[in-house]
């Protein structure tokens, strides 16, 4: 019994790290920081896991039922302090290290009101040049929507979708057709910047988008999921 709980008070700590990771990073201290919180959750959490076959093969082997089900336990918590952090470093390797993400990777939207507020970020908001490439190598599905309704029907549904997704509403301008929003994530507090461009197109209404990270070199993908998330819910308003 005592190698199972052992085995669960391992995995606990590593979901307890896991768990601290984000309000660490949250409280002021470096991302650089908290990612090791994180790592050294995944690494108890392997150790917990690794006990833990032991301590079942040992109680199996006793005939200890108890003993075997604080073992399982062990297992769950185990699997997830390690599982979280490697599904985000698969995840990660399979997109560019990049985190800024645009639909128009010609003419990106602007952004004015959102700047002061990135004054002190780490990322700022000049595109290199070989970013265009790495963005169509990673999301070649990413491009602008057009609808066949009047720019400023689309306008007002590109605000009413942004503040049901919960962004923080910068700055807005039906005139220029131009969105400003910020968007933060909730377990580290990541904040996001967002441009949206509503602008004629034809007899309808083109939408062109662009969401920048302020910290981190990779974004694992959050900004691209973002424009998927928003373009889809303004097609099927």
């Amino acid at each position: 019994m005592i190698l199972s709980l052992v085995a669960l008070a391992v995995a606990l700590l590593g979901l307890l790290l896991l768990g601290a990771a984000g309000p660490v990073y949250r409280i002021g201290l470096s991302l650089e920081t908290a990612f090791a919180v994180m790592r050294w959750g995944a690494y108890a959490g392997a150790a917990g896991i690794a006990v833990g076959i032991a301590a079942m093969v040992t109680a199996r082997w006793r005939r200890q039922r108890k003993a075997a089900w604080v073992a399982v336990l062990a297992l769950v918590a185990g699997l997830a302090a390690a599982g979280i952090p490697y599904s985000w470093q698969r995840r990660a390797s399979r997109v560019p290290p990049i985190h800024d993400i645009t639909t128009d990777l010609d003419k990106p939207p602007e952004f004015e009101a959102i700047v002061p507020l990135r004054a002190d970020a780490p990322n700022t908001l000049d595109r290199p040049p070989m970013l265009a490439a790495q963005q169509r190598e990673g999301y070649p599905d990413l491009a602008p929507l057009t609808l066949s309704l009047p720019p400023e029907r689309v306008f007002n549904r590109a605000l009413d979708v942004a503040g049901r997704m919960g962004w923080e509403i910068v700055g807005s301008d039906q005139a220029s057709g131009r969105i400003e929003a910020t968007d933060t994530t909730r377990w580290f507090g990541f904040k996001d910047d967002i441009a949206v461009r509503v602008m004629p197109w034809g007899s309808g209404t083109r939408v062109d988008m662009r969401s920048v990270s302020r910290v981190g070199r990779s974004d694992v993908g959050t900004n691209a999921r973002r424009i998927r998330d928003f373009l889809d819910e303004l097609q099927d308003e």
